[in-house]
C-alpha cells in the first residue's frame, strides 16, 4: 500500500460525483486504478458463494425481482433449507475456494419462529472457516443483535437505487427503512453489505444518487455489490431498456473512488457479460464476484470459466489459489464440475 491513501469522505456533493462521471473514460478508470491500488492488491479479487436459502412467495413488490410473490414468474415457492443442507453447501463451496458463503431468504423479514433455524446455519457456516453473510429483509435492533451474537459477518441490504427513483421500483417497504436496517447492522458490530441495480430505467443522476448515499453513510459498507438488471419475464422490468455497457463500467469506477476501502462487488447480470467486459470492469476497480451457477433465481457464469479467465488474466482469488499450482486447480476445477445442481438460488 501506498503512504499518502485517499480520504475517505463522506460529504461527497452531486457536482462532485457528477464531475467524476463525466471524466474521459480513461481518465476515470485510471484514477479509479491509481485509488485501488493504494488499498488492495490489483490482482486479487474476493470470491463467494451465494445460495438461497428460501425461495420464492416474497410480499414485497420489487419490480426487478422474480421472487416476488405480486409476480407470475414461474417460479415455485420453497420452504426454508435444513440447516444440515444448507451446511453441505457450503463445505463445497469452500472446496470450491469461495471465502465467503452468502444466504438469502425471501422474506420482508425474519420471523421469530426461523431465526433459530438461521442461527445454527451461521454457526455451522462459520465453524468450516467462511466468512459468513446472511440477506433476510429488514432487521430490527433486535433481531440484528442475535445475528451479531451468533457470529454472522456481513448482512446484505441493498438500497437499490436513488431515493428519488425508489418509488418507481417499490413501493411495499420504505427507503427509510432500508436506511433503518443499515443503522441496525451497524450497530450491532456487523458489517454491510449494500449496493444497487443498474439499468431499471434510472437516470445518471439516480445513479450518482445511488452512489451518494452509500458513500455519505457514517461508515461505508465493507462491501458494494453493483448489480446490472436481468430481465426476468412475468416481472414489470422485462422489456427495460438495457444500460450501455460503459456506463456500467463508469458506475464501477466512480464507486471505487469514493470508497476506496470497499469491495466492490461485480454481480447479478455477468452472465450477460463478455471476458473482455469483465476485464475492464476488474481494471475500474471491482474486486469481489460471486461464484457459481446461480444468484438466487437468475444465472451466474460456471465457475471453472471464472478460473479461466482469472488465469488469463493473471488475477488470483483472495486468499486461494495464489500458491496453487495447475494440478491444485485442476482439482478445484473438477470439484466445481461435480457440484452443478441447479435446484437451489439465489440473488442478492
Amino acid at each position: 500500500m501506498q503512504q499518502d491513501q485517499t480520504e475517505i469522505r463522506h460529504d461527497w456533493s452531486e457536482q462532485e460525483v457528477r464531475a467524476l462521471f463525466e471524466l474521459p473514460f480513461n481518465d476515470l478508470l485510471f484514477k479509479a486504478q491509481l485509488v485501488h491500488r493504494q488499498y488492495f492488491n490489483p490482482n486479487e479479487v474476493q470470491v463467494s458463494t451465494l445460495l438461497s436459502i428460501k425461495t420464492g412467495a416474497c410480499p414485497e413488490d420489487c419490480k426487478y425481482c422474480p421472487q416476488s410473490g405480486h409476480y407470475n414468474t414461474g417460479l415455485e415457492k420453497e420452504r426454508l433449507m435444513q440447516v444440515d443442507a444448507v451446511l453441505e453447501k457450503a463445505k463445497q463451496a469452500k472446496e470450491s475456494g469461495s471465502t465467503r458463503f452468502c444466504m438469502g431468504a425471501a422474506w420482508k423479514h425474519p420471523a421469530d419462529k426461523d431465526m433459530p433455524y438461521v442461527i445454527e446455519m451461521v454457526k455451522g457456516v462459520k465453524a468450516l472457516g467462511l466468512e459468513t453473510c446472511m440477506t433476510l429483509g429488514m432487521l430490527d435492533e433486535g433481531k440484528a443483535e442475535q445475528l451479531a451474537d451468533a457470529g454472522l459477518d456481513y448482512y446484505n441490504h441493498n438500497l437499490d437505487t436513488s431515493p428519488e427513483f425508489y418509488g418507481n421500483i417499490i413501493t411495499t417497504r420504505t427507503y427509510q427503512d432500508r436506511l433503518d436496517t443499515l443503522h441496525h447492522v451497524r450497530e450491532s458490530g456487523m458489517k454491510i453489505c449494500s449496493g444497487g441495480i443498474l439499468g431499471m430505467g434510472e437516470t445518471a443522476t439516480d445513479r450518482i444518487g445511488l452512489l451518494r448515499q452509500l458513500a455519505n453513510l457514517p461508515k461505508q459498507p465493507e462491501s458494494v455489490p453493483i448489480n446490472m438488471l436481468v430481465k426476468v419475464k412475468g416481472t414489470p422490468l422485462e422489456n427495460a431498456e438495457t444500460l450501455d455497457n460503459l456506463d456500467f463500467i463508469r458506475t464501477i469506477a466512480v464507486a471505487r473512488i469514493m470508497m476506496p476501502q470497499s469491495h466492490v462487488r461485480l454481480s447479478a447480470g455477468r452472465e450477460n457479460m463478455s471476458d473482455e467486459m469483465q476485464a475492464m470492469t476488474f481494471m475500474a476497480g471491482a474486486n469481489s464476484i460471486f461464484y457459481g451457477e446461480c444468484l438466487l433465481t437468475t444465472p451466474n457464469p460456471e465457475t471453472h470459466r471464472d478460473l479461466q479467465l482469472f488465469k488469463r488474466l493473471g488475477i488470483n482469488p483472495e486468499q486461494r489459489i495464489s500458491e496453487a499450482d495447475d494440478t491444485q486447480e485442476q482439482v478445484i476445477i473438477n470439484n466445481l464440475q461435480k457440484q452443478q445442481d441447479k435446484s437451489f438460488f439465489y440473488e442478492a
